[in-house]
């Protein structure tokens, strides 16, 4: 992934014209069976991969019990066997050992994001491999044979993370790189010399960096001061060259690589679309490159032997992402999902005709022609940017039957609204809802000027393309433009809480998901190990000193006393990064204009909800509320 898509606070085609004719309503209507939130929580969520030594299984993540746990399956197919057993933390998969089927699996406390990393021996037991209280550590990779593996944790300074070597026996550990510098590590070569670091300056501007561990040296490798992101991504298994992502010169990112020894750069793989990763496989014979194709995953695969293109099967439509290749490099795991379909697991040997689903993630109690699929249109805003979106109309929307609808804002600020599988989104469409997921400007996936669009005017240009957002909606023939909201999460949820106070009369209700709403605190209480991105935080957003003034103009807390419409607010009493007072303070300034607020707090979640009880309670509040105060008081009806 490149380096911008994780910079920000971070807290998934058919195009219509840009600015053009409003999409069509479907001449042709179904009426869909209408689910409970239980039913579309029965789906089960999946993620991470790894082979075991023999590759006859998959270590993956699930949270089929209702919280998430590491699963093994085995490749040729059958039923998931549990590894862990949490029925309180969120427990996920890394990795198999590579020369046993112990794992490694990471764990935080309900949902602080201060994960450990775990061990899981052979017989069950699990052991705490970076013990300690109040630090954060992450997974490094593997040394080449697997006799080790490195780990970054910030427990020497809570700002930074130092990089560890453990020995894959004993996990006795050694120092490799003490971080005074604020650097962030993407690649190790495989003979241990060299680590490759970006160092952010901005959220779209960092700089490449070389340490040489045998000389004890830095050296960076990007132009001084040079108006572009740069990403190392992963060394050749020869050690020879640093292979990295750019936008420098260009709009999109591109993939280069570095000679190690004559220091040469030179371009390797282009795309019309950012590149958003590339890496080799175990011993080099491919290199797997993913493309953010207008908002959904392109795979390239590449045989180093040849320098082709490896031609691959028809793959499930819809977003392929985490392809991993197996050690052997005769087979690749990956995930594939599509708007009608949440993420399945598949496994595919070279060779054959046709990859092999492993699991089988949505409810038995959904038909999935009761879901939509999505269109990407674009409208033009108030300056003719174009604006691209994700639109899902309900089946049921008609001319003649018109559907309220909502804004969706994600996260980010430089997140991106993407094709793929939603259980909220499906929910509130199947009940009746359009959705249009805005990538308003800032938004990642369209070009370096699109992304830095946002830059310092966020409360003001962001939030006029999502009123421009509503506008589109408004044309549509099967909306009511009288019953249009705005909802999101995080970012997402700023931009509700700013549309109800700075353009008060535009929105008919809000629904904020763990949203900020005081800009200087929120950026004077950013987590300690997000160190290395809080001054391109500053720049982008605002330094909470010297711009205070600017800050305090564009915080809804501020300016509650603006809100006329139904607010909705929602939030993990754990959440680092938007802390809890954020949402307190809003809601209790709120209510005290006497304007309906409804408050949940989860005593057990973070930045995000990731416990299915949770989130079926959030949902089915979130659909009582819109049945409520957008639908319409006497169209009200008890969400099931």
């Amino acid at each position: 992934m490149s380096c911008h898509l994780r910079a920000r606070l971070a807290l998934a085609l058919v195009i219509g014209a840009a600015g053009a004719i409003p999409a069509p309503a479907s001449e042709t209507r179904r009426a869909p069976r209408s689910y409970t939130i239980e039913q579309f929580m029965d789906t089960t969520a999946v993620r991470d991969a790894s082979f075991s030594p023999d590759e006859t299984r998959l270590l993956f993540s699930s949270n089929v019990t209702g919280v998430f746990n590491a699963y093994s399956v085995p490749v040729a197919g059958g039923a998931p066997t549990a590894l862990t057993s949490s029925t309180t933390d969120s427990t996920y998969a890394v990795s198999y050992f590579r020369g046993d089927e112990r794992i490694l699996f990471t764990r935080d406390q309900a949902g602080n994001e201060l994960n450990h990393l775990y061990v899981r021996e052979r017989d069950g037991a699990e052991r705490d491999l970076t013990p300690g209280a109040k630090l954060k550590a992450i997974f490094a990779g593997w040394a080449p044979e697997g006799e080790a593996f490195y780990v970054l944790t910030s427990e020497r300074d809570p700002k930074f993370f130092d990089l560890y070597r453990y020995d894959a026996r004993s996990y006795e550990r050694a120092l490799v790189f003490k971080n005074e510098g604020g650097y962030e590590l993407g690649a190790i070569s495989d003979d241990g010399r060299w680590l490759a670091f970006s160092k952010p300056r901005s959220t779209s501007e960092s700089d490449l960096y070389l340490w040489d561990a045998r000389k004890a040296e830095m050296k960076r490798l990007s132009p001084e001061n040079a108006p572009a992101e740069y990403s190392p991504e992963d060394f050749d298994r020869e050690s020879r060259h640093l292979y990295y992502l750019t936008n420098d010169g260009g709009e999109f990112a591109r993939v280069r690589r570095y000679d190690l020894g004559s220091g040469a750069h030179e371009d390797v793989e282009t795309a019309d679309w950012d590149v958003m990763y590339t890496r080799f496989s175990r011993h080099g014979r491919y290199r797997v490159t993913g493309i953010n194709e207008d908002a959904r995953t392109v795979i390239r695969l590449h045989d180093t032997r040849t320098g082709r293109p490896l031609p691959l099967p028809p793959l499930p439509a819809g977003d392929i992402t985490s392809v991993v290749i197996s050690p052997s490099e005769t087979r690749m795991a990956f995930y594939a999902s599509s708007d009608r379909s949440p993420s399945n697991l598949y496994v595919h040997a070279f060779g054959d005709k046709e990859p092999r689903r492993l699991t089988d993630t949505l409810s038995k109690q959904i038909d999935p022609e009761d879901l939509v699929d999505s269109s990407v249109v674009r409208f033009k805003s108030f300056d003719a940017m174009p604006i691209p979106n994700v639109l899902f109309e309900p089946h049921q929307a008609a001319a003649d039957s018109k559907a309220p609808a909502l804004v969706w804002v994600h996260g980010g600020p430089g997140g991106q609204t993407r094709k793929g599988y939603s259980a909220l989104i499906q929910y509130l469409v199947n009940h009746g809802y359009v959705v249009l997921g805005i990538n308003n400007r800032g938004s990642s996936g369209y070009g370096r000027t699109f992304y830095t669009a946002d830059d310092r005017k966020h409360g003001r240009e962001p939030l006029w393309d999502c009123v421009e957002a509503k506008k589109y909606l408004s044309s549509l023939p099967y909306v009511d433009k009288d019953r249009i909201g705005i909802i999101g999460g995080s970012y997402g949820g700023y931009m509700t809480l700013a549309a109800l106070t700075l353009k008060p009369e535009e929105f008919a209700v809000g629904v904020d998901l763990f949203g900020i709403s005081n800009w200087v605190r929120t950026l004077e209480s950013i987590p300690p190990w997000w160190e290395s991105q809080r001054l391109a935080l500053y720049k982008e957003i605002g330094d909470p000193v010297k711009d205070k003034e600017m800050l305090l103009a564009v915080s809804p807390l501020f300016h509650a006393q603006e809100v006329k419409r139904p607010l909705m607010v929602l939030q993990g009493a754990n959440d680092p990064r938007v802390i809890r007072a954020e949402s307190d303070d809003i809601v209790a300034a709120v209510r005290a204009r006497g304007v309906p607020v409804e408050y949940v707090v989860f005593a057990d979640e973070g930045h995000g909800f990731t416990k299915k009880k949770n989130q079926i309670e959030g949902y089915r509040a979130i659909l009582q509320f819109l049945d409520t105060h957008l639908r319409g008081a006497g169209a009200a009806r008890k969400a099931s």
